[in-house]
């Protein structure tokens, strides 16, 4: 049986009201409670992130938080929307849909370097709030122009924030890993760099060594992340319809 006051199935937390019609004013806002989870999660990780510390956080009893946010899981609901909210989106496109979209993946690599929680939050709670929709129409709007149909229009959304989502945990990964250590990144990619040109010295890897010979030098980070956001849409844009774009 479901409990008093909820519903009897599954339900998305902004279909559900911020306040009742009739009773006394809510004391916080779900944003505000989102403003706390995300504070929390910015000091701790998302695994710090608990009914009872956000209740603590905003000043209430952890059953009471209950009533303005049923389940953990809508509050990392919330927590990825509010964040999504920091994507500062022009009025209208540029009418340069690759800048366009390009921008908005560096926008998103900023986001995660302020948020290092959002990568896993995303893969699990990846629903479509207020501000995702905002962003997922001004991105469709940027693509009309492009020559895509709507599903390699949303295909391709999805694949450039994924691309960023895989980089951004790569980038946090090797941080961590070097912080863990003790040694600096660039210390680390040295002995891995020694490690690498000792073994695929022995003749037994030759197709690595071609490879790692011939092969352009990774760059700037910077650099390699517009390079690789920039061959997706490349290939999105080798998709478009003749005489369009």
């Amino acid at each position: 049986m479901a409990a008093s006051g909820r519903a009897a199935g599954p339900e998305v937390i902004w279909a559900r009201p911020e306040r009742a019609g009739r009773g006394p004013r809510p004391a916080f806002t779900r944003d505000e409670i989102a403003e706390a989870a995300v504070r929390i999660a910015d000091e701790s990780g998302l695994a710090a992130v608990s009914m009872r510390r956000v209740a603590t956080a905003v000043g209430c009893a952890t059953m009471s938080l209950y009533n303005y946010v049923p389940s953990k899981g809508d509050l990392v609901d919330l927590m990825v929307d509010l964040v999504g909210g920091e994507y500062r989106l022009p009025d209208r496109p540029s009418g340069d849909w690759r800048a366009d979209l390009l921008a908005l993946a560096h926008q998103e690599r900023e986001m995660i370097r302020r948020h290092p929680w959002m990568p896993g939050a995303v893969l699990s709670h990846n629903f479509l709030g207020p501000n995702a929709l905002r962003y997922m129409e001004y991105c469709l709007a940027a693509l009309e122009g492009s020559g895509l149909d709507d599903g390699l229009k949303l295909e391709l959304i999805s694949l450039v924030n994924g691309t960023v989502l895989a980089m951004a945990s790569a980038e946090q990964a090797a941080a961590e890993r070097a912080k863990e250590s003790g040694h600096s990144p660039e210390a680390r990619l040295a002995a891995q760099t020694g490690y690498l040109r000792t073994v695929v010295g022995t003749g037994r890897y030759p197709l690595v060594a071609r490879a790692l010979t011939r092969g352009a030098p990774a760059g700037d980070p910077d650099e390699v992340f517009a390079r690789l956001i920039g061959r997706v849409l490349d290939a999105y844009e080798a998709s478009a319809a003749p005489g369009t774009g």
